[in-house]
């Protein structure tokens, strides 16, 4: 069986290709741009310095490359390194404007109350998530997802957050409200790249998809699997809870390509079909 989990993990990515996210080139979108033949070996892209994934539609090579948050609209560029030499490649951000989401928070600690033990404990826990943020494989990404829970959207990614009527930073991921216990499946196969218990976030999983994606799983009730394990789309990763910063049981669902949160929407095939164990 392990074998077999190898073999699936490691076909080249012409194979794995089967649902690609869609564009959207906007803050926190995803730019699909063609960067060479499928004949010839697969380039190395690179934007803003950081490597980017690269997948194939059968005849083009294509990089999948994470917009920031944050981007400004205007002209952008990646680095493609090919073996005769490099090129460039340019697309364009447009301007989108996300929506205002408040939220009351009745536990003040986690909103602006923190104590200094709280303070020490959130500053090494965001140190923690920006090393694994850092992590790239080299093997072909698995871009084929399904939604990990089936529920209601109760907040989209990008909202301009207001707690208890302080702004806070833009929403990085996309919750989905379920029932506490309601099993999280894995949108797509992986890696265990980190587990833990945060302060903001609570319970919570990581997973490398190959070549800089990643995805979270937080506020979770239970852990289900352990740092290193190999899982499959569609195996169990935890259960949908209320732990950290929550308002209620929901899942939040980080997406990260090139170590920014892109829209996990541009991830999920038209129906947003759900993954099944």
């Amino acid at each position: 069986m392990k074998r077999l989990i190898f073999i699936f993990l490691f076909l080249p990515s012409c194979c794995l290709a089967g649902s690609l996210p869609q564009s959207a080139l906007v803050p926190g979108g995803i730019a699909k741009i063609a960067v060479g033949n499928a004949s010839q070996p697969a380039p190395k892209v690179f934007y803003q310095g950081r490597r980017i994934l690269v997948t194939s539609d059968h005849s083009s090579w294509l990089a999948i490359v994470g917009i920031p948050l944050d981007a400004k609209p205007g002209p952008q560029k990646i680095n493609i390194e090919h073996p005769e030499g490099t090129s460039l490649v340019n697309f364009t951000i447009t301007h989108k404007q996300y929506p205002e989401q408040r939220m009351r928070i009745r536990r003040k600690r986690l909103v602006n109350e923190m104590n200094a033990q709280d303070l020490a404990r959130i500053k090494d826990e965001k140190e923690q998530v920006r090393k694994i943020k850092d992590v790239w494989s080299d093997r072909p990404a698995d871009v084929s997802f399904c939604a990990p829970v089936i529920g209601r959207w109760s907040s989209l990614f990008g909202l301009r957050r207001f707690l208890n009527n302080q702004p806070r930073g833009m929403h990085r991921g996309l919750d989905i409200a379920a029932k506490t216990d309601t099993a999280v499946l894995a949108p797509a196969s992986g890696f265990v790249i980190g587990t833990g218990d945060y302060f903001f976030s609570g319970q919570t999983v990581f997973l490398d998809h190959g070549q800089g994606l990643l995805t979270a799983y937080m506020h979770l009730n239970e852990i289900a699997v352990r740092l290193g394990q190999t899982v499959l789309q569609g195996e169990r990763l935890g259960t949908v809870g209320a732990t950290g910063r929550a308002t209620g049981p929901h899942l939040h669902w980080n997406v990260y390509l090139n170590q920014e949160a892109v829209d996990p929407t541009l991830f999920l095939p038209k129906g947003f079909p759900a993954c099944h164990p």
